[in-house]
Protein backbone atom coordinates (compact mmCIF):
# COMPACT_ATOMS: atom_id res chain seq x y z
CA UNK A 1 0.00 0.00 0.00
CA UNK A 2 0.97 3.86 -0.90
CA UNK A 3 2.65 4.80 2.48
CA UNK A 4 0.45 7.79 3.68
CA UNK A 5 2.35 10.85 5.02
CA UNK A 6 1.97 12.96 7.67
CA UNK A 7 -0.58 16.04 6.86
CA UNK A 8 -1.48 18.98 8.43
CA UNK A 9 -4.84 20.54 9.73
CA UNK A 10 -4.13 22.67 6.59
CA UNK A 11 -4.95 20.05 4.06
CA UNK A 12 -7.96 20.35 3.23
CA UNK A 13 -6.99 23.67 1.25
CA UNK A 14 -3.57 21.70 0.33
CA UNK A 15 -5.02 18.57 -1.05
CA UNK A 16 -7.46 20.29 -3.32
CA UNK A 17 -4.77 22.33 -5.50
CA UNK A 18 -2.04 20.26 -5.47
CA UNK A 19 -4.34 17.60 -7.54
CA UNK A 20 -5.80 20.79 -9.03
CA UNK A 21 -2.81 21.61 -10.73
CA UNK A 22 -2.66 18.03 -11.40
CA UNK A 23 -5.40 17.38 -13.09
CA UNK A 24 -5.14 20.85 -15.18
CA UNK A 25 -2.09 19.68 -16.96
CA UNK A 26 -3.60 16.23 -17.52
CA UNK A 27 -6.90 18.70 -19.11
CA UNK A 28 -4.56 20.72 -20.61
CA UNK A 29 -2.56 18.02 -22.37
CA UNK A 30 -5.84 16.18 -23.37
CA UNK A 31 -7.12 19.60 -25.01
CA UNK A 32 -3.61 19.78 -27.06
CA UNK A 33 -4.19 16.27 -28.27
CA UNK A 34 -7.19 17.48 -29.69
CA UNK A 35 -5.62 20.72 -31.28
CA UNK A 36 -4.57 21.71 -34.50
CA UNK A 37 -0.87 21.66 -32.89
CA UNK A 38 -1.40 18.34 -31.76
CA UNK A 39 1.33 17.15 -34.60
CA UNK A 40 4.07 18.76 -32.06
CA UNK A 41 3.45 15.86 -29.30
CA UNK A 42 3.65 13.19 -31.95
CA UNK A 43 6.96 11.55 -31.33
CA UNK A 44 5.41 8.16 -32.37
CA UNK A 45 8.72 5.65 -33.45
CA UNK A 46 7.11 2.87 -32.82
CA UNK A 47 5.28 3.26 -36.20
CA UNK A 48 6.36 2.16 -39.51
CA UNK A 49 5.04 4.70 -41.73
CA UNK A 50 7.40 7.57 -42.36
CA UNK A 51 9.41 9.67 -40.03
CA UNK A 52 9.46 12.42 -41.90
CA UNK A 53 6.63 13.53 -40.63
CA UNK A 54 7.47 13.31 -37.19
CA UNK A 55 6.83 16.66 -35.36
CA UNK A 56 4.27 17.86 -37.88
CA UNK A 57 4.10 21.45 -37.26
CA UNK A 58 2.61 24.26 -38.90
CA UNK A 59 5.39 24.79 -42.28
CA UNK A 60 5.65 28.85 -41.14
CA UNK A 61 7.16 27.57 -37.62
CA UNK A 62 10.75 26.91 -37.26
CA UNK A 63 12.91 24.71 -34.94
CA UNK A 64 12.38 27.15 -31.43
CA UNK A 65 8.62 27.36 -31.88
CA UNK A 66 8.92 23.75 -31.86
CA UNK A 67 11.27 23.22 -29.25
CA UNK A 68 9.52 25.81 -27.40
CA UNK A 69 6.13 24.00 -27.88
CA UNK A 70 7.76 20.65 -27.37
CA UNK A 71 9.26 21.45 -24.20
CA UNK A 72 5.90 23.31 -22.58
CA UNK A 73 4.50 19.82 -23.10
CA UNK A 74 6.99 17.59 -21.41
CA UNK A 75 6.82 20.69 -18.58
CA UNK A 76 3.04 19.77 -18.43
CA UNK A 77 3.28 15.92 -18.87
CA UNK A 78 6.01 15.93 -15.93
CA UNK A 79 3.58 17.55 -14.35
CA UNK A 80 0.97 15.21 -14.80
CA UNK A 81 2.69 12.31 -14.33
CA UNK A 82 5.63 12.95 -12.24
CA UNK A 83 4.07 15.51 -9.83
CA UNK A 84 2.04 13.00 -7.86
CA UNK A 85 5.02 10.25 -7.01
CA UNK A 86 6.48 13.55 -5.24
CA UNK A 87 3.55 13.55 -2.99
CA UNK A 88 4.94 12.15 0.10
CA UNK A 89 7.89 14.59 0.08
CA UNK A 90 5.39 17.34 -0.75
CA UNK A 91 3.57 16.52 2.05
CA UNK A 92 6.06 16.07 4.40
CA UNK A 93 7.53 19.49 3.60
CA UNK A 94 4.09 20.69 3.57
CA UNK A 95 4.14 20.12 7.58
CA UNK A 96 7.47 21.74 8.06
CA UNK A 97 6.80 24.77 5.80
CA UNK A 98 3.29 25.49 7.65
CA UNK A 99 5.38 26.40 10.81
CA UNK A 100 7.57 29.15 9.06
CA UNK A 101 6.60 32.36 7.56
CA UNK A 102 5.46 32.43 4.21
CA UNK A 103 5.04 28.64 4.52
CA UNK A 104 2.74 28.06 0.79
CA UNK A 105 5.99 30.26 -0.68
CA UNK A 106 8.36 27.84 0.32
CA UNK A 107 6.36 25.07 -0.88
CA UNK A 108 5.72 26.88 -4.50
CA UNK A 109 9.71 27.12 -4.22
CA UNK A 110 10.03 23.48 -3.64
CA UNK A 111 7.27 22.43 -6.35
CA UNK A 112 9.50 24.84 -8.90
CA UNK A 113 12.82 23.15 -7.74
CA UNK A 114 11.46 20.01 -8.52
CA UNK A 115 10.18 21.18 -11.78
CA UNK A 116 12.78 22.59 -13.49
CA UNK A 117 14.86 19.83 -13.35
CA UNK A 118 11.99 17.92 -15.68
CA UNK A 119 11.89 21.06 -17.75
CA UNK A 120 15.45 20.75 -18.17
CA UNK A 121 15.55 17.08 -18.82
CA UNK A 122 12.51 17.55 -21.42
CA UNK A 123 14.24 20.45 -23.10
CA UNK A 124 17.44 18.41 -23.66
CA UNK A 125 15.16 14.90 -24.70
CA UNK A 126 13.36 17.50 -27.49
CA UNK A 127 16.49 18.98 -28.59
CA UNK A 128 17.89 15.46 -29.65
CA UNK A 129 14.79 14.29 -30.69
CA UNK A 130 14.94 17.09 -33.15
CA UNK A 131 18.09 15.98 -34.33
CA UNK A 132 17.24 12.31 -34.82
CA UNK A 133 13.80 13.37 -36.51
CA UNK A 134 16.56 15.14 -38.97
CA UNK A 135 18.49 11.96 -38.91
CA UNK A 136 15.72 9.78 -40.04
CA UNK A 137 14.74 12.34 -42.64
CA UNK A 138 18.26 12.23 -44.68
CA UNK A 139 18.18 8.18 -43.49
CA UNK A 140 16.27 5.95 -46.16
CA UNK A 141 16.30 2.77 -43.66
CA UNK A 142 15.71 4.99 -40.67
CA UNK A 143 12.78 6.70 -41.50
CA UNK A 144 10.83 3.39 -43.00
CA UNK A 145 12.42 1.93 -39.57
CA UNK A 146 11.30 3.99 -36.65
CA UNK A 147 10.85 0.75 -34.79
CA UNK A 148 14.48 0.15 -34.33
CA UNK A 149 14.77 3.32 -32.05
CA UNK A 150 11.51 2.84 -30.21
CA UNK A 151 13.20 -1.07 -29.41
CA UNK A 152 16.10 0.19 -28.16
CA UNK A 153 14.60 3.14 -26.00
CA UNK A 154 12.13 0.29 -24.42
CA UNK A 155 15.30 -1.67 -24.23
CA UNK A 156 17.59 0.61 -22.61
CA UNK A 157 14.64 1.34 -20.56
CA UNK A 158 13.93 -2.21 -19.60
CA UNK A 159 17.72 -2.34 -18.78
CA UNK A 160 18.25 0.43 -16.37
CA UNK A 161 15.60 -1.42 -14.27
CA UNK A 162 18.21 -3.90 -12.92
CA UNK A 163 21.26 -1.05 -12.37
CA UNK A 164 22.65 0.15 -9.11
CA UNK A 165 21.35 3.59 -9.87
CA UNK A 166 18.27 2.64 -10.28
CA UNK A 167 17.87 1.42 -7.12
CA UNK A 168 20.19 4.43 -5.63
CA UNK A 169 17.56 6.76 -6.25
CA UNK A 170 14.37 5.18 -5.71
CA UNK A 171 16.08 4.37 -2.24
CA UNK A 172 16.51 8.10 -2.15
CA UNK A 173 12.84 8.61 -2.68
CA UNK A 174 11.52 6.09 -0.04
CA UNK A 175 12.43 7.91 2.48
CA UNK A 176 11.05 11.39 1.99
CA UNK A 177 11.25 12.95 5.68
CA UNK A 178 15.05 11.67 6.02
CA UNK A 179 15.78 13.25 2.70
CA UNK A 180 14.11 16.74 3.51
CA UNK A 181 16.40 16.50 7.21
CA UNK A 182 19.26 16.33 5.60
CA UNK A 183 19.05 18.98 3.26
CA UNK A 184 16.67 21.73 4.44
CA UNK A 185 17.61 24.75 6.44
CA UNK A 186 15.68 26.76 8.03
CA UNK A 187 18.48 29.94 8.43
CA UNK A 188 17.96 30.26 4.23
CA UNK A 189 14.43 28.95 3.53
CA UNK A 190 14.01 29.97 0.31
CA UNK A 191 16.97 29.00 -1.26
CA UNK A 192 16.88 25.78 0.70
CA UNK A 193 13.51 25.12 -0.16
CA UNK A 194 14.27 25.40 -3.78
CA UNK A 195 17.39 23.57 -3.15
CA UNK A 196 15.70 20.68 -1.85
CA UNK A 197 13.08 20.51 -4.84
CA UNK A 198 16.30 20.32 -7.43
CA UNK A 199 17.79 17.92 -5.36
CA UNK A 200 14.34 15.83 -5.08
CA UNK A 201 14.10 16.24 -8.66
CA UNK A 202 17.49 15.12 -9.59
CA UNK A 203 16.84 12.01 -7.29
CA UNK A 204 13.38 11.19 -9.20
CA UNK A 205 15.22 12.11 -12.54
CA UNK A 206 17.63 9.39 -12.01
CA UNK A 207 15.21 6.82 -10.70
CA UNK A 208 12.30 7.47 -13.61
CA UNK A 209 14.27 9.03 -16.74
CA UNK A 210 14.51 5.61 -18.57
CA UNK A 211 10.49 5.24 -18.09
CA UNK A 212 9.80 9.09 -19.04
CA UNK A 213 11.95 8.47 -22.10
CA UNK A 214 9.34 5.84 -23.54
CA UNK A 215 7.08 8.54 -24.18
CA UNK A 216 9.49 9.73 -26.31
CA UNK A 217 9.31 6.36 -28.24
CA UNK A 218 5.83 5.84 -28.14
CA UNK A 219 5.01 9.51 -28.43
CA UNK A 220 3.84 12.19 -25.96
CA UNK A 221 0.38 12.78 -26.90
CA UNK A 222 -0.05 9.12 -26.25
CA UNK A 223 -2.56 9.70 -22.86
CA UNK A 224 -3.08 5.93 -21.90
CA UNK A 225 0.85 5.48 -21.59
CA UNK A 226 0.88 8.31 -20.10
CA UNK A 227 -1.79 7.34 -17.15
CA UNK A 228 -0.01 3.55 -17.03
CA UNK A 229 3.59 4.99 -16.76
CA UNK A 230 2.00 7.51 -14.19
CA UNK A 231 0.48 4.81 -12.35
CA UNK A 232 3.45 2.58 -12.52
CA UNK A 233 6.01 5.25 -11.46
CA UNK A 234 3.62 6.46 -8.66
CA UNK A 235 3.48 2.64 -7.32
CA UNK A 236 7.19 2.09 -7.58
CA UNK A 237 8.54 5.20 -5.56
CA UNK A 238 5.59 5.67 -2.91
CA UNK A 239 4.58 1.56 -2.25
CA UNK A 240 6.64 -0.19 0.54
CA UNK A 241 6.75 -3.07 -2.00
CA UNK A 242 7.93 -0.46 -5.23
CA UNK A 243 11.30 -1.88 -5.07
CA UNK A 244 10.15 -5.34 -5.50
CA UNK A 245 8.62 -3.81 -8.77
CA UNK A 246 11.49 -2.91 -10.65
CA UNK A 247 13.41 -6.05 -11.76
CA UNK A 248 9.55 -7.80 -13.31
CA UNK A 249 9.32 -4.55 -14.91
CA UNK A 250 12.78 -4.25 -16.06
CA UNK A 251 11.72 -7.86 -17.94
CA UNK A 252 8.28 -6.58 -19.16
CA UNK A 253 10.13 -3.98 -20.84
CA UNK A 254 12.63 -6.26 -22.21
CA UNK A 255 10.29 -8.42 -23.67
CA UNK A 256 8.50 -5.29 -25.07
CA UNK A 257 11.25 -4.48 -26.85
CA UNK A 258 12.09 -7.76 -28.02
CA UNK A 259 8.26 -7.64 -29.37
CA UNK A 260 8.41 -4.24 -31.03
CA UNK A 261 12.21 -5.41 -32.86
CA UNK A 262 10.51 -8.79 -33.97
CA UNK A 263 7.79 -6.80 -35.57
CA UNK A 264 9.54 -4.39 -37.13
CA UNK A 265 12.29 -7.25 -38.56
CA UNK A 266 8.84 -9.30 -39.92
CA UNK A 267 8.29 -6.01 -41.87
CA UNK A 268 11.38 -5.89 -43.66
Amino acid sequence: MIRAPSLTPHDPVFLPLFGGMILLAWGLLAGWALSPWAGSLDHDWTRLALLAELCRMNPAAGVLPDLALGTLAWLLMSTAMMLPTALPLVASFRGLAARQPHGGRLLALLIAGYLAVWLAFGLLVHGLGMILAGLAVDSAWLTFNGWAVAAAIVLASGLFQFSALKAHCLHACHSPVTFILERWSPRQPRRSSFRLGVAHGLYCLGCCWALMLIMFAVGTANLAWMLLLAAVMALEKNSSWGRRMSRPLGALLIILAVVLAGGGLLSL
